[in-house]
């Protein structure tokens, strides 16, 4: 969890809110009850529910939330078969690089469907 902080940490100082959550079942409560812009989430969580998974029922629930792996383990080709459309993150990383994903992530979101 020290990762999680500091990550969070980071990111916050970067000008992002930021709402972490323990395990997949608090974020899939979050994400019912909050509003959210983007879900960055490890692919590796504990309590059951891996990160794919947890992307998988986050679009149900929103179907156009942009969404950011981060793994050490996973490759980018391995999750697209899962959840369409989503970022991809190696670790180890920089927050700021995180935070660039997040910003591109919300841009891209922003930006209409027809010019």
């Amino acid at each position: 969890m020290l990762i999680a902080e500091w990550v969070a940490e980071s990111l916050s100082e970067q000008g992002f809110i930021v709402h972490t959550v323990s395990n997949a079942g608090d974020a899939l409560r979050h994400l019912a009850a909050a509003p959210v812009d983007v879900l960055f989430t490890d692919i590796n969580l504990p309590g059951g529910m891996d990160g794919a998974a947890l992307a998988r029922q986050a679009r149900a629930l929103l179907p156009d939330l942009p969404i950011i792996y981060a793994s050490a383990r996973a490759q980018i080709s391995d999750l697209q078969g899962r959840v369409a459309g989503v970022a991809f993150l190696r670790k180890p990383y920089e927050p700021e690089e995180a935070g660039r994903l997040i910003s591109d992530a919300l841009q891209t979101r922003k930006m209409p469907a027809f010019a």
